[in-house]
């Protein structure tokens, strides 16, 4: 054998050890590798046996990969679909739970985000796709068997309100959304969905039904306000519920909610650059006087402020008050007041806060609008000592009824008013008048 020769085989020799060593530390040039998945039936139905099957797989290199199961008819399911995925070993567990799809009879309201295989053979596959074009699939069996096919569903979901006006003012401030739950499940959420993609969760009433168990469920919405804080601009939102069951198939349901006049309410008693917040005609009065108040409230928020009568300009008599002229209090209304000292009710004398073209009427409602200020006076005839105390203290108020009086709001400067009384022997009684009574609205 000549040294040529001799030099060939020793090249040939080197190069093929230095293959082999190659292909022992880095493996062969083949993408998906090492596929390992067990023959198994797999029964999910969340009982603890035979619940998960294992999937291994490794990738030479960064690839996309699907991983699908397909029936006997050629039908395909996913449960991974074109994810990108790094070089590396991966190992998931298939529950049996794949990317939802309908069967010819389903009625179902809303949408299925997850669901189970059915009961049957399938053929799975494993598909690794890399930056190249290059395509690598692994194969095998599976069988399904006693799923739990049930669905989470979410049946009659609705709102009972489907505009929405946050704002405290006692008229649609708060929607229910309400639906059936058709079986037992782990989670329900419940949300406005922001343009953004955030959530905002609503929480659950608490009902003769327990959460997540079947049956009829509500859960209730208030925007926020009621803790202060500030609803979600006006438009119109998605209001959306999710289910998922133990075997993690998910339901999704949807409708639409306008937002109207949001926001935190906000207005005040004005106190001008000089002068008395609050003008009382008289610090002294005969009895059967009148003392005459004037006041100017502010809307110095974001939304309008609903009101309610009696008018600016209304007289009472000093022992009468709101309820006597038929004005029982609005849970939300906001309303100037009067109030002294030992006073038997808060706040006895109470007016709206604007005449009506100081106000802009909302379906049927008054208010105040933002940014927008109004005069409001009112007279109290005296017809007997005001309490324990002459003279009397009195103060202007600002309620918002059934809601607050806010600090800012309460005792707005006061005055002390003395009522002239004869003694007994000369005191006569005022002259009757009628009550301005209020008018019943058709």
């Amino acid at each position: 054998m000549g040294p040529l020769l001799v030099g060939v085989i020793a090249l040939i020799l080197v190069v093929a050890a230095l293959a082999i060593g190659s292909r022992v530390i880095n493996g062969d040039s083949s993408l998906l590798r090492n596929v390992d998945v067990p023959d198994m039936i797999l029964t999910p139905n969340a009982d603890g046996d035979s619940d998960i099957m294992p999937l291994a797989y490794e990738l030479a290199r960064n690839a996309t990969v699907s991983i699908y199961f397909e029936d006997e008819a050629g039908e395909r399911f996913y449960f991974r679909k074109e994810k990108p995925r790094g070089a590396g070993e991966f190992n998931v567990f298939f529950s049996g739970v794949v990317d939802g799809y309908t069967l010819p009879n389903d009625v179902i309201q809303g949408e299925i985000l997850k669901r189970l295989l059915q009961n049957g053979d399938y053929t799975w596959t494993i598909e690794a796709v890399d930056d190249h074009g290059v395509v690598e699939t692994a194969v095998g069996t599976l069988t399904i068997a006693a799923a739990d096919n049930q669905l989470p569903e979410i049946r009659d979901f609705s709102l009972d309100n489907p505009t929405f006006t946050p704002n405290r003012d006692g008229i649609a401030d708060r929607v229910q959304a309400q639906f059936y739950l058709a079986k037992e499940v782990v989670d329900v959420q419940v949300f406005l969905e922001m343009p953004d993609g955030l959530r905002e969760p609503i929480s659950e009433l608490e009902r003769d039904v327990p959460a997540n168990q079947p049956g009829r469920h509500v859960y209730d919405y208030e925007g926020g306000v009621d803790n202060g804080a500030t609803p979600p601009p006006d438009g119109i939102y998605p209001i959306i519920a999710i289910a998922q069951d133990a075997e993690g198939q998910r339901i999704r349901v949807e409708d639409s909610l306008m937002i109207q006049y949001g926001g935190v309410p906000r207005a005040d008693i004005f106190a001008p650059p000089a002068g008395e917040t609050v003008e009382f005609s008289a610090t002294a009065v005969a009895l059967c006087d009148i003392i005459q108040v004037t006041m100017t409230v502010e809307n110095y928020g974001t939304t309008p402020i609903r009101t309610t009568g009696p008018a600016p300009g209304t007289l009472y008599d000093s022992d009468w008050n709101y309820n006597t002229l038929g004005w029982h209090t609005e849970s939300g209304a906001w309303r100037a007041a009067i109030g002294f000292e030992n006073e038997l009710s808060n706040y006895p004398f109470r007016w709206a806060v604007g005449n009506p073209e100081d106000l802009t009427e909302i379906d049927g409602q008054y208010y105040l609008m933002p940014g927008a200020r109004a005069v409001v006076t009112g007279g109290i005839r005296v017809v007997d000592t005001f309490g324990d105390r002459n003279p009397q203290p009195m103060w202007a108020g600002l309620i918002h009824e059934d809601v607050e009086i806010s600090q800012f709001n309460n005792r707005v400067d006061p005055h002390a008013v003395l009522v002239d009384m004869p003694d007994e022997a000369n005191r006569q009684a005022c002259e009757p008048r009628e009550i301005p009574l209020k008018v019943p609205s058709n």
